[in-house]
């Protein structure tokens, strides 16, 4: 989880301008430091219960989603309106690739952090019902005892979701599970589909 933020973060840095929602450094830093916060208090797996812990990991997640969507908001109305990175066909494929690879990122980290109440309750298994169905948890019999999904396997739904626009091998089970899906597998096509299309129009 936390190189996932990390990685994210390094992806709010070499987003172009026009993308970019805030002065670079100002994210990174107030991200940075949530993150050596939930890191001092809980080294390792970041799985403690405590309440105030919880807070701060919803927040670090929070920040990286409403970046990635303004961001995401921000991109779409460059490539409608035109700007400096719709200039060459390179520069805007970088961009659209950054954006698409943040929204990835920051979505499995959505995922991660509300699925059955969060990292400690699945440690725990303190959570009756799953919001997500993997298929660990349909076939118990695939899987080692007391298996439970780990970040990898929510990166894993991330990436599915904005490469094939719908569920494949884990299913929403919650209604708020299926409306991110819905959202990310959203905003992956309006990505994607327009800076194609604007790649294609500028190299033509």
């Amino acid at each position: 989880m936390a190189t996932a933020v990390l990685v994210a973060l390094l992806l709010t840095l070499i987003r172009p301008g026009d993308v970019r929602v805030a002065p670079a450094w100002l994210l990174p830093t107030v991200e940075l430091v949530l993150l050596g916060v939930l890191i001092a208090r809980d080294p390792g797996r970041i799985d403690r219960r405590a309440a105030g812990l919880r807070v701060v990991s919803i927040v670090v997640v929070g920040l990286l989603v409403l970046d990635a969507m303004v961001a995401t908001v921000h991109l779409i109305i460059v490539l409608i309106q035109g700007g400096q990175t719709t200039s060459s066909a390179g520069t805007l494929l970088a961009a659209g690739g950054v954006v698409w690879i943040s929204n990835v990122i920051v979505f499995s980290l959505l995922y991660w952090e509300l699925d059955s109440g969060g990292a400690a309750a699945r440690f725990h298994g303190s959570s009756r019902y799953p919001d997500f169905a993997f298929p660990q948890q349909l076939n118990p019999e695939m899987a080692p005892p007391y298996w439970r999904p780990q970040f990898i396997d929510y990166l894993y739904l991330g990436l599915t979701a904005s490469t094939a626009f719908s569920p494949t091998d884990v299913m929403p089970l919650t209604p708020w599970a299926k409306l991110a899906m819905a959202c990310q597998s959203l905003i992956s096509l309006a990505v994607l589909g327009l800076v194609i299309a604007r790649a294609v129009n500028v190299l033509s």
